[in-house]
């Protein structure tokens, strides 16, 4: 080869890895870069309602629900007396449609559900066997 085909071919991978090495750094930092609430993420949350609700009742608290500001998503069980409902966070929070829901509505021993720290951790649907085996593979690998 002549020299100034070497120099060509030097030229064109020092420009590739340039390039590939530039790629790299914008992947990482697009990756890695904290992220601001969206306003379209959701957030779930859970009243448990402490006394017997009818049919009726449920309806009822599902149309006051979907009324509430922020509220994207509502599901009323009667038969367990449980209310679970999406929103916005950054329309509303969670204790603020609980506390307006006890003093629009006649269910004052209703209460918000909080799951236990032990109960977030075991609850993760990551944690199922199969993933926990596949982890410990990638593990063994690296």
């Amino acid at each position: 080869m002549t020299k100034k085909a070497i120099r060509k071919t030097v030229i064109i991978s020092l420009s590739t890895l340039a390039f590939l090495f530039i790629v790299l750094c914008v992947h990482i930092y697009i990756v890695t870069r904290p992220k601001p609430i969206d306003q379209y993420s959701r957030v779930m949350a859970r009243i448990d309602i402490n006394q017997q609700i009818s049919q009726a009742d449920a309806d009822k608290i599902q149309t006051w629900l979907y009324e509430e500001k922020g509220v994207d998503h509502v599901l009323v069980n009667a038969k367990t007396k449980i209310v679970v409902f999406t929103f916005f966070p950054i329309k509303t929070s969670g204790d603020k449609i609980v506390s307006d829901f006890k003093a629009a509505l006649p269910y004052k021993n209703a209460t918000r559900y909080v799951p236990t720290e032990a109960e977030m951790q075991s609850g993760c649907p990551m944690s199922s066997p199969s993933t926990d085996k596949l982890t410990a593979f990638i593990k063994s690998i690296i």
